[in-house]
């Protein structure tokens, strides 16, 4: 506490006004007690209010993927709010970006939203709406943003429960939502076989339990069942997109009939987009007609305005370019290998796992194969003294797991020292 004093009381100061003295419940997770106070953000790196300085792995959880403030974001910004923040008319950028994503994802009709998890569940409605069914299908352990349906789990007996911490649901999520194992193609084609659930909504990889690849093989599998049992694919890259400028669908050749994508694409600015195929386009073209296109549950007043617009083409044509990327996925490499060293110098009982720019330790001998897997061998109180330790010598790792982003910022220096610490965090905890 005494390194982070003005935190403390800057903490302490906000407990008369902001609930539980954060402005926003998940910063609740930080290690420590209390999170640290930010007072300025470039780049790689922060430093907050007691004048420390870190090397950000966090990276806003991937809000701030191409790093903090990029400059020319940051000028695009400031020029397009002296010219108008939102207008509920369009500009030339989002035509621009539109194209883009065109190009990138390959899927050639796109919308815009604020946040993913509104992408997400616009994406669901019109699924609904187009196919007439009444559920969906997510695998179990995902993220997609505060989507209800979403949240949702397998018991050990296969059966469904609310997720633990979910908070005032609407419905019970069984009502609305089927949940499998990620990469059990099997249990996939049972539930999809009564013809009742509109789409199925997947990350490619699961981010948010640990890191958990999809066998070789699934998403052929996963794409072959959905078309033939007339379910919606719908492939949520908001923290895949760390997989190459157009996400794990350009890398691996993915052909769903949605995609969302939200966080990084501006920069930070709250910002967010989804797209779909030409015949999807060609059956929501009288859905979203003129008579109902304000009532229809998808939209917002301050969807697609002109600030975000601005910067997400700043965002896309200038930061995360194809060679920045290629950067930021060598640094994860040389993140990953130094990790592993340090792992079998010691011997320990852990894994590393590398999707794109993206990386994360698990502190168990094996890498999950199911979400399941992955949530019943993690340990929280480990979890707590490496983000702990780490913060503590200048590094931010993502509080809910142990997920550490490159940015086009990021350095090769903060790598290694990133492994120095991360090695001197293994010794004390052996003793040695």
């Amino acid at each position: 506490m005494r390194d982070h004093a003005a935190s403390l009381a800057l903490y302490e100061r906000a407990r008369t006004s902001l609930l539980s003295g954060v402005p926003m419940n998940w910063m609740t997770k930080w290690a420590g007690g209390f999170p640290v106070f930010v007072a300025e953000a470039e780049g790689a790196h922060f430093t907050d209010v007691d004048g420390r300085r870190y090397v950000d792995l966090c990276l806003g959880d991937t809000g701030a993927m191409t790093g903090h403030s990029p400059e020319v974001t940051a000028r695009a910004i400031c020029d397009q709010a002296g010219r108008g923040i939102t207008l509920m008319l369009p500009t030339e950028d989002a035509i621009w970006v539109g194209e883009e994503l065109v190009r990138r994802f390959g899927l050639p009709v796109w919308q815009f939203a604020l946040t993913a998890t509104d992408a997400n569940r616009f994406t669901i409605r019109l699924a609904r709406r187009m196919t007439g069914r009444p559920k969906i299908l997510v695998f179990n352990w995902c993220y997609h943003g505060s989507v209800d349906e979403a949240f949702i789990t397998l018991e050990g007996d296969g059966s469904t429960r609310v997720r633990d911490g979910n908070l005032g649901p609407p419905v019970d999520p069984a009502v609305t939502t089927k949940v499998v194992e990620f990469n059990d193609p099997e249990t996939l084609e049972q539930a999809l076989a009564p013809g009742d659930v509109a789409c199925v909504l997947a990350e490619p990889a699961l981010t948010n339990i640990g890191i958990v690849l999809p066998d070789n093989g699934f998403h052929r599998e996963l794409r072959e069942i959905t078309r033939r049992t007339g379910t919606l694919l719908v492939i949520d890259e908001t923290h895949t997109i760390c997989a190459g400028p157009g996400g794990y669908t350009r890398a691996h050749g993915l052909e769903p009939d949605f995609l969302t994508i939200g966080k990084p694409i501006a920069s930070g600015v709250p910002a967010a987009a989804y797209g779909f195929t030409g015949d999807v386009a060609e059956l929501l073209g009288p859905i979203t007609s003129e008579k109902e296109a304000d009532t229809g549950g998808i939209g917002g007043t301050l969807a697609a305005n002109a600030l975000s617009l601005a910067a997400m083409r700043a965002t896309l044509e200038y930061v995360l370019t194809d060679d920045a990327f290629e950067r930021m996925i060598a640094l994860a490499e040389r993140f990953v290998e130094g990790v592993e060293a340090v792992i079998a110098e010691r011997d320990l009982p852990w894994h590393i796992t590398r999707l794109g720019c993206r990386a994360e330790y698990l502190f168990q001998p094996n890498r999950p194969r199911t979400g399941a897997e992955a949530a019943a061998r993690a340990d929280p109180e480990l979890d707590a003294f490496m983000h702990l330790y780490a913060l503590n010598r200048g590094f931010l790792l993502t509080p809910f797991h142990n997920m550490a982003l490159m940015s086009p910022a990021t350095s090769v220096e903060d790598v290694d020292q990133h492994t120095r610490v991360f090695s001197d965090a293994a010794g004390e905890l052996l003793g040695r």
